[in-house]
């Protein structure tokens, strides 16, 4: 296989939640394969200084305004993206998140408001479904395009706190076969749907449980690295080679799936 395979030269790629930690560097390393990124955020000045980043980078980037849980806002992206570039050939659908007041770390879990369990749900896996869709119904009609969805080992794993956000995720692996299936049924086999589970990333998000006020690690970051063979976090680039082929000519024949990228996590049983 060539490296050509590999290549995104004169694709077009929608980043959903590319102003973040991880959905930032799968931007900025799918522009370095030759990829047009659009970032796609609610935050259209974050996502303008990403596309300034990349752009000063020597890649090709723009920002689109839009909310991944308002069907009428992403139609909107959709259309923005479509007239600036005429195709959409590449989907990641990084936006999502924990819900501070949806963990129970602290609390029994039959104290999590329901609606803090919707409002986490709602924003993983509706925000997931929503611009799969809408990409997707663009990348059915043309006949061929790639979507990525980032997955969590919470999907694989019961992690203690995070119920509404495992559910969520857990539900985006189902999501990603059934779509998958459906595309390539529907539309051919140039259509793939995939998903990867990170491990564990230090984030904004998620640094406050992660790492101590003095830098050191928390008790969950010690039980997290105890049960990860590779025994540290993970670096935000190390997602991008996965996505990269995943959205490539080289996994032409790869769809339906869930790739961990974990440092061994999933695999070790603790013993």
């Amino acid at each position: 296989m060539t490296d050509q395979a590999f290549s995104l030269a004169g694709r077009v790629a929608v980043v959903t939640g590319g102003c973040g930690v991880l959905g930032g560097a799968l931007a900025s390393g799918l522009a370095a394969a030759g990829a047009a990124i659009a970032i796609l955020d609610r935050r259209r000045e974050a996502a303008e200084a990403k596309a300034d980043e990349i752009r000063c980078a020597g890649g090709d980037a723009f920002a689109v305004a839009g909310d991944v849980l308002d069907e009428a806002l992403v139609a909107r992206a959709r259309a923005e993206v479509l007239k600036a570039r005429g195709h959409v050939d590449i989907l990641v659908n990084a936006a999502g998140g924990n819900v501070e007041r949806a963990r129970s770390d602290d609390r029994p879990v039959f104290d999590v408001p329901l609606e803090a369990f919707d409002e986490v749900l709602r924003l993983n896996l509706h925000g997931t479904v929503v611009p799969s869709l809408a990409f997707g119904e663009v990348m059915g009609r043309q006949g061929s395009g790639s979507i990525v969805t980032i997955s969590s080992m919470a999907a694989l794993r019961a992690l203690t706190g995070v119920l509404g956000y495992s559910v969520a995720k857990a539900g985006i692996d189902n999501f990603t076969r059934w779509l998958a299936v459906e595309l390539a049924r529907q539309h051919g086999d140039r259509v793939r749907v995939n998903a990867i589970a990170p491990g564990f990333f230090v984030t904004t998000q998620n640094r406050a449980v992660l790492v101590n006020p003095d830098g050191s690690h928390t008790e969950r970051s010690r039980a997290i690295l105890a049960h990860t063979p590779m025994g540290r976090f993970g670096r935000p680039e190390e997602l991008v080679g996965t996505v990269r082929w995943l959205c490539s000519d080289a996994a032409s024949f790869v769809t339906g799936v869930v790739i961990p990228v974990d440092g061994g996590f999933s695999a070790f049983g603790g013993v």
